[in-house]
């Protein structure tokens, strides 16, 4: 089969098409035949080692010492099932389904196995393959930093720095979801599809900094890596929250955080991709409350392009990857 491999670290170009085995589900295992995937900034800092401030040392522990131990990039991916192992019951071959590999990645393929009680839903009927895979990573991240690390109620009042992007845009509509006021920050050329997608009120960084308004949001969340709770502290309200999806060592460890005496609170981790998350918004999506915003669609042969413009840093939304063959829907 064929699948984006990569055997060094470095630039877009260190990414190539080859040969590879087809991989055999095992017992409780299936095989799904990929349509689309994504190119996530998981991809991104797996394959350029560019990594958070101050967690440069752990790059190499994480992703292999002396080049990549996983080959095959890409974390999610939608397409039907094509076989399965003799224990899988919940699942019947020609599925469409979702999925999420995490760091096993092996996703920028023509196939993939996963467990069959692993990250996989079936397809929001109403999404394309396309949109299904897009949904995955940014809304597995915004839904966990969201419910549970800033525990959003519904009135809220929510400010989303990056809401163009591919974890940005989900945080707006499932915000909105909720039952939130949302705001958006995001550059001039953005303004008008974060407010397309949901957003009550936009702030346009190139203009102004939304800092400067005398507003108050109960929960900030930068998915950017360029805010910090000493900037934003006086536009959160008592008892508001600093979500901090790409957080340096420091602010991980709490460096630059408010003092035990304030009511504010600034939230760093890791975010955790579940089942229950990953089935919430494929019922997100079929009803019709979150479109994963799409970049652009690249076919596999060009995928060193499309990890171009992830690099770019210019990208709305996702960027995804077609792996549809001979006319196949």
């Amino acid at each position: 089969m064929k699948a984006a491999v990569y055997s060094k670290y470095g630039p877009p170009e260190v990414v190539a098409i080859a040969e590879v085995p087809k991989p055999v589900p095992q017992d409780n295992e299936v095989l799904v035949r990929i349509h689309a995937a994504t190119i996530t900034t998981a991809d991104w800092r797996a394959r350029s080692l560019e990594i958070p401030v101050g967690f440069g040392l752990f790059g190499r522990p994480a992703f292999g010492f002396f080049g990549p131990r996983k080959k095959v990039l890409g974390m999610d991916m939608s397409g039907t099932i094509e076989s399965m192992g003799k224990d899988v019951t919940n699942f019947k071959i020609d599925d469409p389904v979702l999925a999420m590999t995490r760091s096993a990645f092996g996703c920028h393929a023509e196939y993939q196995v996963i467990a069959a009680d692993g990250l996989i839903v079936r397809k929001p009927e109403n999404l394309s393959f396309e949109q299904a895979t897009a949904l995955a990573f940014g809304g597995t991240t915004a839904l966990d930093f969201l419910r549970r690390k800033g525990g959003i109620q519904q009135g809220e009042r929510v400010l989303i720095v990056g809401a163009s992007g591919c974890v940005g845009s989900a945080a707006v509509q499932i915000a909105k979801h909720f039952g939130a006021h949302v705001t958006g920050v995001c550059s001039t050329s953005n303004v008008e599809l974060v407010r397309s997608i949901g957003a009550d009120k936009v702030f346009d960084y190139k203009k102004q900094d939304y800092t400067t308004s005398a507003e108050k949001f109960d929960i900030i969340m930068d998915t950017t890596g360029t805010e910090s709770f000493a900037h934003c502290q006086n536009s959160l309200s008592d008892g508001g929250k600093l979500l901090l999806v790409l957080a340096s060592l420091g602010q991980n460890i709490g460096i630059g955080s408010p003092s035990r005496k304030s009511s504010k609170r600034a939230i760093a981790g890791v975010a955790s991709e579940r089942i229950e998350d990953l089935q919430s918004l494929s019922d997100m999506a079929a009803n019709g409350e979150f479109m994963p915003v799409i970049d652009h669609v690249y076919p596999l042969d060009e995928i060193v392009e499309a990890h171009r413009r992830v690099d770019s840093g210019r990208k709305r939304g996702n960027v995804v990857i077609s792996l549809v063959r001979n006319g196949d829907k």
